[in-house]
């Protein structure tokens, strides 16, 4: 079922360490409907709307994910450090993230079952860096990820850094989900 995956370019939006889903989407926010296109939207709103804010009331970067009255973000790309996604089992945090316009994550590490609600629900793709890249990127950096050599090119900085190869979890993410690859794979009938 390998095909060829376009590379995925955007904005890079860069994190510390320990993001958790209650930075992700604060359990405030999980009253919307994931069903209802307008409230639907509003978990884009307030992704990572409960990351710690500096000294100037903003997250890190002085950037926030959206801007004041929007729903989708400039940036497509978050670029992190360590152990991504920890804290409670919550699939409306991959799923905020994609509903905001990301589409990927580069993470040396990530919580285990983040990870598997983004594979698992096909919201976006969580690549796993060999070093922690949160040093390297700047928030709003021009980034490149090539899916095929396993690369993120930092384009604003005309740097390259090898990637970890996704194997099958690549398939499945692009394929919409795990309960989709079953039905494109032949094991579940379509319905």
């Amino acid at each position: 079922m390998t095909k060829t995956k376009p590379p995925i370019k955007g904005k890079a939006f860069v994190l510390g360490k320990n993001i958790d889903t209650d930075q992700i989407i604060p359990a405030a926010h999980l009253v919307y409907s994931l069903d209802d296109p307008e409230e639907r939207k509003l978990y884009g709103k307030y992704a990572l709307s409960g990351v710690p804010a500096d000294e100037s009331g903003l997250p890190q970067g002085n950037v926030t994910l959206t801007e004041e009255g929007e729903t989708e973000s400039q940036f497509k790309i978050i670029v992190a450090s360590d152990n991504f996604g920890c804290g409670s089992s919550r699939e409306h945090a991959p799923a905020c993230l994609e509903i905001a316009g990301i589409e990927a994550i580069v993470t040396p590490s990530y919580a285990r079952i983040f990870y598997r609600n983004s594979v698992d629900g096909g919201f976006l793709i969580p690549f796993e860096s060999f070093e922690d890249l949160s040093k390297e990127v700047h928030t709003g950096d021009d980034l490149e990820i090539d899916q095929e050599n396993h690369t993120l090119k930092n384009l604003t900085q005309d740097k390259e850094y090898p990637i970890k190869p996704l194997g099958s979890v690549a398939d499945i993410v692009h394929a919409g989900g795990i309960f989709e690859y079953a039905r494109q794979t032949g094991m579940v009938p379509q319905s």
